[in-house]
């Protein structure tokens, strides 16, 4: 299902393709968050018009609601919000431990309340992979412990093993249930998990890898934990993940995050930054820049705040060098009157500029890998 295309030459920056069902994904590669089946305000056809290859969608909140047998009954995800490119499913775990409340841990799985109207709901490994089974992802993650990152080495421990003895779950489960899908070919991904430990990280690492799984996550970061311990861990894991396998930044991030995590190897990224920024009327602005980047810092991006009173008669686009709706279209000073409105048309114009900001930043990253600058 993944092919690894080429290799930088200055780098350990991966270019490849990743075969699903619903098309083929190339990498390195970011998705945009469509928590309950939709990126907030745009709809399908944006997404393919400004270059998004695959979304994320949530188990949690699709479990909660429409259900299981809702999403089975109206032929999965793809078919309902009618999205033909591919599709990657959470497990739902991160949502069950910090949203649900009153929710209570075994070894089976986890019983929660669910945050919408208290309603007793119980996922297990297997039933996470029978959601995601309904709904039809192209890509499955399995279903893991997910820890703040103050917890202590004993408590990290138990998470990590427990997450372990869950991918194997999943993965027994889907070898036995295969025909129960909506869909064809769905792979499913382990999740690396372990805290800032290097050796929990290594540990679980290996554990997965000898499952022969799809592709490999790392998660657990992106919680609260330094830059630091989250560049030196991405690191640590992706050195030790298949070079024939994809891997997964789960959560991350920043874009000079993503170009950071590009060089160590890494194929695939998904955060809620540029749609919950651009809500907010925070906008990305490429500048003019050129691979190799010496400092990644802050050197080839700026943020600009469209509230700020300095744009109320800026009669200028907001990135001339960007092909959105917005930037060909409207001026600083008519978005900055859309949010001082708060009609939702600003936030529409927001939302596709800076994901189309990430769209283009991750091309110019193919591009680089490809030309050997990256």
């Amino acid at each position: 299902m993944f092919t690894l295309k080429k290799r930088s030459i200055i780098s350990k920056a991966r270019r490849g393709e990743f075969k699903t069902t619903h098309g083929t994904i190339q990498t390195p590669c970011f998705m945009p968050i469509a928590t309950k089946g939709t990126v907030r305000t745009l709809s399908p056809d944006d997404l393919k018009r400004i270059g998004v290859q695959i979304v994320l969608s949530n188990t949690y909140h699709l479990l909660c609601r429409p259900g299981l047998e809702a999403m089975r009954e109206r032929g999965g995800l793809h078919v309902w919000m009618h999205w033909d490119r591919p599709i990657l499913t959470d497990s739902g775990g991160y949502q069950v431990f910090s949203l649900a409340k009153l929710r209570k841990v075994t070894e089976d799985g986890v019983m929660f309340q669910s945050h919408i109207d208290g309603a007793k709901i119980e996922l297990s490994p297997e039933r996470s992979m029978a959601m995601q089974q309904s709904i039809g992802s192209d890509i499955m993650m399995q279903m893991d412990v997910v820890l703040p990152p103050n917890a202590n080495s004993l408590t990290m421990r138990d998470a990590m093993e427990c997450s372990l003895r869950w991918a194997r779950r999943s993965k027994k489960y889907l070898q036995s249930h295969r025909q129960d899908s909506v869909t064809d070919d769905q792979a499913l991904f382990g999740i690396v998990q372990g805290g800032v430990d290097e050796t929990l990280r290594r540990e679980s690492a290996e554990a997965l890898i000898d499952l022969d799984l799809d592709g490999y996550a790392i998660g657990g970061l992106s919680v609260g934990e330094s830059r630091e311990d989250n560049l030196r861990v991405a690191e640590f894991v992706a050195s030790r993940l298949p070079q024939n396998k994809p891997r997964y930044f789960m959560g991350g991030g920043m874009p000079e995050e993503i170009v950071a995590y590009v060089k160590m190897g890494i194929d695939l990224f998904d955060c809620v930054i540029p749609t919950r920024h651009a809500r907010h009327g925070s906008l990305f602005v490429m500048k003019p820049f050129n691979f190799p980047l010496s400092n990644v810092e802050g050197s080839f991006y700026k943020t600009l705040n469209i509230s700020n009173t300095e744009h109320a008669t800026a009669d200028i686009s907001i990135d001339p060098t960007c092909d959105c709706t917005l930037c060909t279209q409207f001026s600083r000073s008519y978005l900055h009157y859309l949010f001082d409105m708060k009609e939702i048309l600003g936030m529409r114009l927001a939302t596709e500029h800076n994901v189309r900001f990430y769209m283009r930043l991750m091309e110019r990253i193919r591009m680089g890998v490809e030309s050997g600058t990256v």
